[in-house]
């Protein structure tokens, strides 16, 4: 009886009829597994290497680039919606008219102080929450705040617009800090992607070349900020093309005005109390609301959605096991040193001349002289000289790095002392161009500080483990020269011109004075991180090569062990795993770690 045949076919089995079976093995031939489940016969594995780090540089330069239109869009929709709300509070008509006898004055004046005064507490927990959130995510829950204040506005009461201005004020210092921490961390990956076959020559323990990864810094800060400063142009758009159709004109605005510029005391003395010819619609003003609130959202989706992690899980476990208290500590730590100290000024003034160029530049001169209609068009000006220096700043990539911060400097000091002795006549445009002119150049000078301080500091802190306490630092002073401009706005404009030109040659002068100590040897003394301490001891602490360690923390990790070898052999067996620090239950017991039995 014969045997019936198998239901599947055997691969390399010969048929009934001796003809080829479905893998295409020949008749009388079986097909090597090899060629069934090996190898790919044309795989190139330098290749697909190369084709593998070209894909995370383009992922980084994604994350770059997402990560600069987010902060574009967030602060373009909330410097424009403050200014559209601020110009149509003061308007007396519109307040009497939508609001009655709500106080809406106080309001804005209490809304203006949470969002000024907050920040000043931001030293205390900024770097305790992007260690707590991480990196990006510090950066999506800031920028949903953000989304949170325009929201607001769809029904303006007290306790609507305060809370979220408090709320407001907290976000400003972690936002602007974990955005320069992660452009810089993204630059650190671009040269890792880049030079990988150094990397894996020089093994996984040792890091790059102190200073290598300066030249994707600069690129990157350059593009960052050259989207940054788009944002005051962004801002301009909902007056440009909506409010502006409902201003008076200059002759009427500006009817008791009687000194500009340098003469002038305080926020436009004389100005008048109603500058709308018409009321907007409710209607109108919800779809702009919205608009805002749209873009917002948007730029909400950009972070989720485009930015990639600054750290790996582990990096990030890294940094959190210092210890809180170590956390919240080490930005106090770092006035011992004298790099930090000598920038301080700068930090400074790096608030004082961006809030000079809203205030005291566009409204003192600008609008004081040539209305409230041209308003946006000279913070366009500002914006688009800002955007273009900003790309002005590679050539950074061939010069000194104190060319960029000494350029900026020397044009504002130029253009302070010009309008230190000009006062422009009220209601007349033949000197707007001017105006123009001023606004750009202001403009070229802040990019060039702008870029110039962040390459700095991330070209002298470059350890992961401390950029997020220098950016801390760097913002926080940032915010508190704008509590000060807050604090002064009723100051005359010749005393405000006067305290931004001392703070601009003290910041210079300091700043140059720090680099002459770099050059001359003196090593800096910084406060020293702790060892990461993990609660648990899961496997990715176990490996005797940990990939994320510090050479600061391989020094220190090593330490042990190498007391122990020179002290020569312990008696007893010896121990099958490197040597670590022996876990509390072990510690309990009186052992070593791990041994042999």
């Amino acid at each position: 009886m014969e045997a019936e045949p198998p239901l599947y076919p055997v691969a390399g089995a010969v048929g009934p009829q001796g003809d080829e079976d479905q893998l295409g093995a020949a008749d009388g031939c079986e097909a090597p597994l090899d060629e069934l489940v090996g190898a790919y016969p044309n795989y190139n594995e330098e290749e697909e290497e190369r084709r593998y780090y070209r894909r995370k540089r383009l992922g980084v330069l994604k994350n770059v680039l997402a990560a600069s239109a987010g902060g574009m869009l967030t602060y373009g929709v909330y410097l424009g919606l403050l200014q559209m709300q601020l110009i149509l509070h003061y308007d007396e008509t519109y307040r009497e008219v939508k609001y009655g006898n709500m106080g809406l004055p106080d309001i804005d004046s209490k809304m203006l102080m949470g969002i000024n005064v907050t920040p000043i507490a931001a030293l205390l927990y900024t770097p305790v929450l992007i260690r707590f959130f991480g990196t990006k995510w510090m950066m999506f829950l800031a920028v949903g705040i953000y989304a949170l204040f325009v929201s607001t506005n769809y029904w303006e009461r007290y306790y609507t617009l305060v809370p979220s201005a408090v709320a407001l004020g907290m976000a400003i210092v972690p936002l602007w800090t974990s955005m320069g921490n992660y452009i810089t961390r993204m630059s650190q990956k671009y040269y890792e992607y880049s030079h990988y076959k150094e990397q894996d020559e020089q093994g996984p323990q040792q890091r790059p070349p102190r200073g290598s990864h300066a030249p994707y810094l600069l690129v990157f800060q350059a593009i960052f900020y050259s989207f940054f400063h788009l944002s005051f142009a962004c801002a301009q758009l909902p007056m440009v093309y909506f409010l502006n159709y409902y201003l008076y004109d200059l002759n009427h605005t500006l009817y008791n005005v009687q000194s500009c510029g340098t003469n002038s005391h305080g926020i436009l003395n004389g100005f008048n109390k109603t500058v709308l010819r018409t009321l907007p619609r409710s209607r109108n003003l919800i779809v702009v609301e919205s608009v805002l609130m749209a873009v917002a959202f948007l730029a909400m989706l950009l972070v989720l959605g485009l930015c990639g992690a600054a750290y790996r899980p582990t990096e990030e476990i890294d940094l959190r096991s210092v210890g809180w208290g170590n956390i919240f500590q080490l930005p106090f730590k770092y006035v011992r040193d004298f790099r930090l100290r000598h920038l301080v000024p700068f930090f400074i003034y790096s608030g004082f001349e961006v809030l000079f160029a809203c205030t005291g530049l566009a409204l003192g001169y600008g609008v004081c002289s040539v209305g409230l209609e041209r308003l946006a068009y000279l913070l366009v000006a500002y914006s688009l000289g800002a955007s273009a220096a900003s790309v002005l700043g590679l050539l950074g990539l061939w010069l000194p790095r104190s060319v960029l911060l000494v350029t900026g400097a020397g044009l504002h000091l130029l253009l302070t002392l010009g309008l230190f002795f000009w006062a422009p006549a009220p209601r007349t445009l033949k000197h707007s161009w001017v105006l123009y002119v001023a606004a750009a150049l202001w403009g070229v000078g802040s990019a060039f500080n702008k870029t110039g301080l962040s390459t700095l500091l991330g070209i002298l802190y470059e350890d992961k483990e401390r950029q997020d306490f220098i950016f801390t630092i760097y913002h926080w002073w940032q915010a508190v020269a704008i509590f000060m401009v807050y604090l002064g706005a009723s100051l005359p404009m010749k005393a405000k011109l006067a305290v931004l030109l001392v703070t601009l040659v003290a910041a210079v002068a300091s700043y140059l004075w720090m680099e002459r100590k770099l050059r001359r040897g003196m090593a800096p003394r910084q406060p020293r991180i702790p060892r990461p301490q993990h609660k648990v001891r899961g496997y990715r602490y176990l490996e005797e090569e940990n990939s994320d360690e510090s050479d600061a923390e391989g020094a220190r990790g090593g330490g042990d062990c190498a007391e122990g070898e020179a002290a020569g052999p312990r008696p007893g067996p010896e121990p099958a795993a490197p040597c670590r620090r022996p876990c509390p239950y072990e510690q309990a017991l009186g052992g070593d770690g791990p041994q042999e039995h």
